[in-house]
């Protein structure tokens, strides 16, 4: 299934997207796409819905994160080789991980907001994960049990605040609009392997990133194994994995920054596509 959510910004509604491309309302079947809505047991029970009983959602409406009430927002640099190389840092020996905040995120379409005297504004096109079940000490093995579907992110930076102001990498991760999250959360079924995925991302028309996800450092399984031996990962929580290279801050000659009016555009095979617009805080 591809299950996502619709409507003005905090007031979102949960669909399913038909096999037409239609939304179908799914808010007389449960009430958001959130906690253990995500869980095995409820994602086999909307599998087995009927969409086209459900009713069809006019028009062209905003979409949302398509997980409500993200619980953590769980993100791991330097996931491929190649982008390590790029921002001129050594190949990891267990996975970076650190934190975005939850009021970073923002649906697919939603326009990204520069903070005020941002310079080193950058763009990173990611494969996400969304948790079906509370994941404690799972091993790699059982680990993709625990993935109620994937997603596809822009994992926004802030590289000023990043890397030059002191302290963890979490300062320049998480400004209000920097987590673009959606179109929709696939279902792990309809996925079956998360290592075989085309990843891209252009500016303004301009390819700079192009990517597959089987050139992962650490794989799905082993980052949410990892990861649930840090914390413990409950349905809901997302797990952005890392970018292939072409981010900004590693354009030849010189780097490329996002500035007001620029236009980003990226996609995961399928996983759909997002396109936002940046300007500038007023």
């Amino acid at each position: 299934m591809k299950l996502l959510r619709f409507g003005p910004a905090g007031t979102e509604k949960p669909g399913a997207l038909d096999d037409a491309g239609r939304i179908r309302d799914l808010s007389g079947v449960i009430a958001d796409l959130s906690g253990d809505v995500l869980s095995p047991g409820s994602i086999a029970r909307l599998s087995a819905l009927d969409l086209s009983t459900l009713p069809v959602v006019e028009g062209e409406p905003r979409l949302g994160c398509p997980v409500g009430n993200v619980g953590k927002f769980i993100a791991v640099g330097l996931n491929y080789a190649d982008h390590a190389a790029e921002a001129n840092m050594a190949l990891p020996s267990e996975p970076v991980i650190f934190s975005k905040a939850t009021s970073c995120i923002v649906g697919p379409n939603d326009d990204v907001v520069l903070p005020p005297a941002s310079a080193k504004g950058d763009w990173e096109v990611e494969l996400g994960i969304v948790i079906g079940q509370t994941t404690r000490y799972v091993t790699p093995d059982a680990a993709l049990g625990h993935v109620a579907g994937y997603c596809l992110v822009n994992d926004v930076s802030e590289r000023e605040y990043q890397l030059e102001r002191g302290g963890t990498w979490d300062k320049g991760k998480g400004f209000d609009t920097f987590g673009p999250i959606g179109p929709y959360v696939v279902t792990a079924d309809e996925v079956q392997d998360p290592q075989a995925l085309d990843l891209w991302l252009d500016v303004n028309g301009r390819r700079m990133q192009s990517g597959n996800t089987r050139t992962m450092i650490f794989d799905v399984a082993t980052l949410v194994s990892y990861i649930s031996r840090i914390m413990t990962l409950f349905p809901g929580d997302v797990i952005t994995t890392g970018t292939p290279p072409g981010v900004g801050m590693g354009q030849k000659p010189g780097p490329i920054y996002l500035k007001a009016g620029d236009v980003m555009e990226l996609g995961i095979e399928k996983l759909g596509t997002q396109r936002q617009r940046v300007r500038a805080w007023a």
